[in-house]
Formats: C-alpha cells, sequence, structure tokens
C-alpha cells in the first residue's frame, strides 16, 4: 500500500513539475553549445579579474592566486549541482525554478529576487568599471557619458534577438580568452627572462612576504574571488534557450569552470609576480598596470581595450541574465504579467527595461561618488552570491532525494551521496560571515537580515494578493463580470 501511495505521490509531483516548466515556454532555442559557453565565460570574466581582483590583492598580498584556488573548489560543488539539475530541467528561471519545485515556493521566490537585485548592482558595476577604462584614454571626458552610452548599447543587443545577443557575446568573450592567453604566455617570458629582461620571483616573496596579512589574509581574499567567480550560474538559465541542453549545458559549465581557473589563478600568478602586490590600486586595473610596469604602453592600451570589452561584455551578458529572472518570476505569478510578455522575436523586452535600472543608478553613483562608486556597489551585492549558492547546494540536496526516491535516472556530475554540496555550504557560510572583516563589505551582512525579512513580506503580501485573484468571484457571492466592468450573464 505505501508503494501504491509513493507512486501516487511521485507521479503526481512529475506532472507539476512539467507543468512548471511549460510556464516559461515560448523563448527561442537558438543558442549553439559554443555560444552557451562563451557567454558563461563572458559573464564572469568582467571587473572581477581585470578591475575587481584589486581588492583581492590588497587583502592577500601574493597569496591571492591561493584565494581564487579554494574558490575555485566552492564554485566547482556548485557547478556539480547546477549542471545535473538544468539538464533536467532546462529553463530560463533556472536555479529560481528548481528552488520553487524541490524546496518550497519562497525559495524559488526569495532567490531569484535576491538574484535580480544583485545582478542590477553589479550591471551598475561593470559600467562604471568600464568608463574608468575609458578615462584611461579620455581623462576629461565625464564618467556619465560613458555610462549612458554604453547603456543603451547593451539594452539594444539585449532586445534584439537571441541569435544576435549569442553572436555579439561569443565573439566578445572570445576576444577576452585570446587576450588572456596571450598575457599568460607575455606574462610567464617576463617572469622568466624569455627573450625580455628577467623579473624573477622577488615579488613573491617581498614586501611582507607571500602571505604579508597572514593565512587569515589569504582566507578573506576567498571573498572577493566568489564573487569573481560569481556568473557560472548564467550558463543554467540559457539552457531555456539552448538548442540541446543536455549538451550544451554540462560542456559549457565545466569548460567555464576549467578557463576561470587557470585564467584567474595564472594571470593573478603573473600580475603579483610581476607587480609589487603594494603598488596594486583600487582605481585601475593591476593587468593594465603590469604593462606599464615593464615599460610597454602599446601593449598597455590593447590591454585596456580587452579589459573594456570584458566589463561591457560582462554587463550585456548579466543584463540578459536579470531579465530572465524577471521573465521566470512573471510567469510564474510573482511579479506583474507585462514582465512576462515577449517581442515578436521571442525576446522579454520588458523585464531588459525594468532590468536596466542598475545602470542609472550607477549614472547617480559616478557623479556623486566616483571613486568608491565601484566598491560601494560590489558591497551591495556581495550578499546575494553566497546566498544563492547555498540555496543552489540546498536545492541539489533536494534533488537528489526526490529522484532517488522516484527511483528516476539522471545524468550525474557530483560524487555519490550528499558531501559535494553539504561541503560547498559550509565553506559559503563560512565566507559569508568572514565579510565582516573585509574593508567595505560590512554592509554585506547588515543588509543580509534585512532583505530577507523585506523579500519573505513580499512573499507573504504577494500571495495574498494573488490568492485574491484568483478566487472565484460567485464564491463571493458577487457574479461574474465582463472587461467593462458590467455583468456577464451568458451563463
Amino acid at each position: 500500500m505505501s508503494e501504491v501511495v509513493s507512486e501516487t505521490a511521485a507521479s503526481k509531483a512529475a506532472v507539476q513539475h512539467e507543468s512548471e516548466m511549460l510556464r516559461e515556454s515560448g523563448l527561442r532555442r537558438k543558442l549553439s553549445p559554443r555560444q552557451v559557453a562563451m557567454i558563461g565565460l563572458g559573464c564572469t570574466m568582467g571587473t572581477g579579474l581585470f578591475l575587481g581582483s584589486a581588492i583581492s590583492v590588497k587583502l592577500a598580498g601574493p597569496a591571492v592566486f591561493l584565494s581564487f584556488l579554494a574558490g575555485a573548489f566552492i564554485a566547482l560543488t556548485v557547478m556539480w549541482a547546477l549542471a545535473e539539475m538544468s539538464v533536467e530541467h532546462p529553463a530560463a528561471g533556472a536555479f529560481g525554478l528548481h528552488a520553487e519545485m524541490y524546496l518550497h515556493p519562497w525559495a524559488g521566490f526569495a532567490v531569484r529576487y535576491t538574484y535580480w537585485i544583485c545582478m542590477v548592482v553589479i550591471i551598475g558595476s561593470e559600467v562604471v568599471a568600464a568608463a574608468i577604462y575609458c578615462q584611461y584614454w579620455f581623462p576629461h571626458v565625464p564618467a556619465w557619458v560613458w555610462i549612458a552610452g554604453f547603456s543603451l548599447a547593451m539594452i539594444y543587443i539585449n532586445t534584439v534577438s537571441i541569435e544576435s545577443f549569442g553572436t555579439f557575446e561569443f565573439w566578445f568573450a572570445m576576444i577576452k580568452v585570446v587576450t588572456v592567453v596571450v598575457f599568460l604566455v607575455l606574462g610567464a617570458a617576463l617572469l622568466f627572462g624569455i627573450g625580455f629582461p628577467r623579473i624573477g620571483t622577488a615579488n613573491y616573496t617581498a614586501h611582507g612576504g607571500f602571505l604579508p596579512h597572514g593565512w587569515s589574509g589569504m582566507a578573506l581574499g576567498v571573498t572577493m574571488a566568489l564573487f569573481s567567480y560569481m556568473g557560472l550560474e548564467i550558463v543554467g538559465t540559457t539552457a531555456g534557450e539552448a538548442a540541446d541542453p543536455k549538451i550544451a549545458v554540462p560542456r559549457a559549465l565545466r569548460e567555464t569552470v576549467l578557463i576561470l581557473l587557470l585564467f584567474y589563478v595564472g594571470g593573478l600568478a603573473v600580475v603579483v609576480g610581476i607587480v609589487p602586490w603594494t603598488q596594486i590600486g583600487l582605481g585601475e586595473s593591476p593587468f593594465v598596470r603590469v604593462f606599464e610596469i615593464v615599460g610597454i604602453p602599446a601593449a598597455g592600451h590593447v590591454m585596456n581595450f580587452v579589459v573594456l570589452t570584458a566589463a561591457l561584455s560582462s554587463a550585456t551578458c548579466n543584463l540578459y541574465f536579470a531579465s530572465r529572472m524577471l521573465f521566470s518570476l512573471s510567469r510564474g505569478g510573482y511579479a506583474p504579467a507585462a514582465l512576462g510578455r515577449l517581442s515578436k522575436r521571442d525576446m522579454p523586452v520588458t523585464a531588459v527595461l525594468a532590468s536596466s535600472v542598475g545602470m542609472a543608478a550607477a549614472l547617480i553613483l559616478s557623479h556623486f561618488s566616483q571613486n568608491s562608486a565601484f566598491v560601494f556597489m560590489i558591497g551591495v551585492a556581495f550578499f546575494a552570491a553566497p546566498f544563492v549558492w547555498i540555496i543552489i547546494l540546498a536545492t541539489h540536496l533536494a534533488f537528489r532525494r526526490a529522484t532517488a526516491r522516484a527511483g528516476k535516472k539522471i545524468l550525474r556530475f557530483a560524487p555519490p551521496g550528499p558531501w559535494s554540496s553539504l561541503v560547498g555550504i559550509t565553506a559559503l557560510l563560512g565566507v559569508l560571515i568572514s565579510t565582516w572583516w573585509v574593508p567595505s563589505f560590512h554592509i554585506t551582512l547588515l543588509a543580509g537580515g534585512p532583505w530577507l525579512m523585506f523579500i519573505t513580506l513580499c512573499y507573504l503580501g504577494w500571495g495574498r494578493v494573488r490568492h485574491a485573484a484568483h478566487e472565484k468571484p460567485e464564491a463571493r457571492g458577487v457574479p461574474e463580470v465582463d472587461a467593462w466592468g458590467e455583468p456577464d450573464l451568458e451563463e
């Protein structure tokens, strides 16, 4: 008898999951596996690598690449979990929809709105970073000019068609990949004296040693490392528009994690080997600084162009990601219906426009507090990174239990058992707590608790609105009315 009840419950759950997946239909599945992979790289290889890495260098010193190595391990546990769920349930809502399906509707509501807010802020920070890069060439042009121009361009790219977006991101990401490979080769040649005067390894131990702030400094550097890796989740979102998600998503996640590991760890090892870590400032790219130190100004200009394209590419990807979160919320009944509508080319234009508010915020911040705008915006957004990753891993635990009970075979990426997800959750909780000791990140914990209380109240309030909207008028003794407010007497 219990087996029959269990099978019936599993069958009902499967039907419900299918219904939840169908509500996000309508988006075109036109992204190829190579485009999905490059979109993942385009989203994560932005200011975190080229500008934000300076924050990690200040915290950890030459040991910064160990911070990013530790962060990569945590990202790997998230990648395993996300790959399994996205292959089984490819949808634009990605981990937000998965949380709603396997944890609780509140989890899906909270994680999608939290991540949407985070993406909105990151988009603004990327645009601020792009303005910083442009001032390398045009120091007298106001930052708001660049921010306004770039914002309009990104909105256009995200509203034309998914094919155009995929093509744009593929080539912009390719510029970054090729350039960082060249940078690594050139940096190694500078360190070892191959064709250039040998710099050697003195900078790894000078100015306070390899661990100038001790192991605690290296551990705090993981905070910024996780923020830099944040964005690989976009691969889960592209599953809703990938031509073949069962091939594209796992391949993209594997390639993204491996390449990011090489680029971040290798790139930062080269940076702190060539430039004394004490000379790397928060208002400039440490990658451009490398070429200035060795006296190659032309290469510095080229690298500045690359980091500019990196910031714009990342911001464009994040705008894509944010709009899909709003689209998913709308289709689930958690946001106004207009945000779930599609254009003639099946693009959520209204959701894109609503997600562009971060660029307006960046415009205001750059005007009133240009020097600290970037770091401030990162601090506000960082709470979402560990929170969302914790929800993804918790959802994966529930997903594994549900599929095991149903006897369903899934494509596995994570090791057997719950251990990888449990280790990831524990590490992320530690990182979240450690933000209290990271300069400019105090706001992470100060804002996190109130934000969760606020989003919970919003969830409860929106639930009442939905309930009232779906309640039948005749149940209250009121006749149905037509669109003009007149009683419908045909029935």
